[in-house]
Formats: structure tokens, C-alpha cells, sequence
């Protein structure tokens, strides 16, 4: 790793550290965000962790490259006491939720995670808009307003979103695999 490329990352190192001392991170979720961000960095990114997007809206990774950008969300497959009895639903109206409120800030959206936790989200954010159909969109909709209503997503939203990337995150070896969303949708089916 270049030496600049060093210095980046020992910086986002230390905004993480902060953030986790203010309670505002976990620290699976920040090595999951170094690992990625050294990724992209190696890719010739200039990335920022926790940047803010709106006033109630932090992305884990907003990277540039060029003219274009790219946000990644990272997710570990958290799920909160208070859905136990409802989990996989749960995570997928999160899924579907982030794709949906974060895309619209970048060029590029992604969805990062560790190659044990299988990340459902529903095919038609990965299909180009032309293929997609009204009924699904439909579905999403009414998926995110039963745990997101404050604000609710928009079916324009819903429509515009996409995933470009998948990266799976490995710990373990601190490396990334970049995955078409499409082909990682049909290998778990």
C-alpha cells in the first residue's frame, strides 16, 4: 500500500476510534468500514467515513473517483430486541430502506457485508429501471412504510434506486470481493 494510501487510512482509523468513544459506532461495523475503505482507496478513491447527507442521514463510506461517486452502507445483520419475533422481515425492509434513501446521493450505491450473513434485498434494485415491474415496486413500498414512515420513502424513490456493487467483506483475511448484485441475487436463490 502506497504510503499516502497509509496516512488515509490511519485517519479514518482515527475518526472511527472517536466515533466509538462517543458511543456513535460498533466496532465490527468500523473494521468492516476500514477494511472497505482501504479497498476503494486502493481503487483510487478518495473516501470519508460517517459523512453526513442530510440533516438526519449519515453514509458509512462516500468515495470519489473521478467525476463519479459511490456510497457504500455496510450492514452486519444486527437485529434489534424489539424485532426478534420478526427478523428476516425486519433486515429486509432495512435493506430496502437504505437502497432506497442512500442511492439517490451518489453515482453508485453498495451494499456491503461479512460473507456469513446473507443480505436479502429484492431483485429489482439490482435490474435495470426498464425491467422492472410496477407490482414490485408496489411491494417495496408498502415493505418500508411498515418500519419506515418518518419519512416515508417515495414509490419515485423506490423507482430511482439501485444497487450497483455488493462487497463482501471478509475480516478474517481483511480483503473485499466485489459481487454483481445480479449474480449474487441468483447464487443465494
Amino acid at each position: 500500500m502506497a504510503p499516502d494510501h497509509v496516512v488515509t487510512l490511519c485517519n479514518l482509523m482515527n475518526q472511527l476510534v472517536e466515533l466509538h468513544r462517543h458511543n456513535i459506532v460498533k466496532i465490527n461495523h468500523s473494521v468492516m468500514e476500514l477494511i472497505c475503505a482501504k479497498y476503494l482507496i486502493e481503487r483510487g478513491y478518495q473516501v470519508e467515513i460517517e459523512k453526513p447527507l442530510a440533516p438526519s442521514l449519515t453514509c458509512d463510506l462516500f468515495g470519489v473517483k473521478g467525476y463519479g461517486s459511490l456510497i457504500v452502507e455496510i450492514e452486519t445483520g444486527f437485529v434489534p430486541p424489539e424485532h426478534a419475533l420478526d427478523p428476516q422481515t425486519y433486515l429486509a425492509a432495512r435493506i430496502a430502506s437504505k437502497i432506497v434513501r442512500y442511492s439517490s446521493f451518489a453515482d453508485k450505491f453498495a451494499l456491503g457485508f461479512p460473507p456469513y450473513y446473507f443480505v436479502q434485498f429484492p431483485e429489482f434494485f439490482a435490474q435495470p429501471t426498464k425491467a422492472r415491474k410496477k407490482e414490485d415496486l408496489i411491494n417495496i413500498k408498502k415493505l418500508c412504510d411498515r418500519y419506515y414512515r418518518n419519512p416515508p420513502v417515495s414509490l419515485k424513490e423506490i423507482e430511482t434506486a439501485r444497487v450497483h456493487a455488493v462487497y463482501v467483506i471478509d475480516v478474517d483475511s481483511a480483503s473485499v470481493r466485489e459481487v454483481d448484485p445480479e449474480d449474487y441475487i441468483k447464487k443465494a436463490s
